[in-house]
């Protein structure tokens, strides 16, 4: 689905073909071994399960819930845990992925969350990046594309929970 009234910044074509190529270079750094993605709900779980598929090897789900926007535009700045993994990490190789990466606050609360409960490795994929916005230091190992500093909603990403059907990554100025 696409609207018409935004304007498109990713078209979905540029999407999937970067999808292939982050699920390529994940699977030659993770050869074997446990490979878990957590992927952190709401928004990220287009860009998970299309990167699940691309895939060369067995990847392992789960997901966790993570707020920091409410239904506005900015960050409230105050991280919320809204839920949890199902299963543990301990000893495992872990993929967080998020649809963006804008202030790093949320990803360096996350990171060391998850740092507590001992796996191998952690690293980040995300479909957008926009590292000038960056309030926290957050390195993004699996970037789909850096962004400019403008608020973006389509391919799961929303607007008060609108928008995350459509089909490409839309720039939404004003609503």
């Amino acid at each position: 689905m696409t609207d018409p009234k935004l304007p498109v910044l990713i078209s979905a074509e540029k999407i999937q073909a970067r999808i292939r190529e982050l699920g390529a270079q994940i699977s030659a750094d993770y050869p074997q071994g446990d490979l878990y993605f957590i992927c952190i709900l709401k928004g990220a779980c287009f860009f998970m399960t299309d990167l699940a598929r691309a895939m060369k090897r067995d990847v392992s789900v789960d997901f966790m819930g993570i707020s920091t926007y409410g239904k506005g535009k900015t960050s409230s700045g105050e991280v919320r845990l809204t839920k949890d993994l199902d299963i543990s990490i301990e000893g495992s190789n872990v993929v967080i992925v998020e649809d963006i990466v804008d202030s790093g606050v949320t990803l360096n609360y996350l990171m060391h969350v998850l740092d507590q409960r001992k796996p191998h490795s952690i690293r980040i994929a995300a479909l957008l990046d926009k590292p000038e916005r960056r309030l926290r230091p957050v390195h993004v190992h699996y970037s789909g594309f850096q962004i400019p500093d403008r608020f973006v909603v389509g391919y799961g990403l929303d607007y008060a929970e609108k928008y995350r059907n459509l089909d490409d990554v839309c720039v939404l100025d004003a609503e």
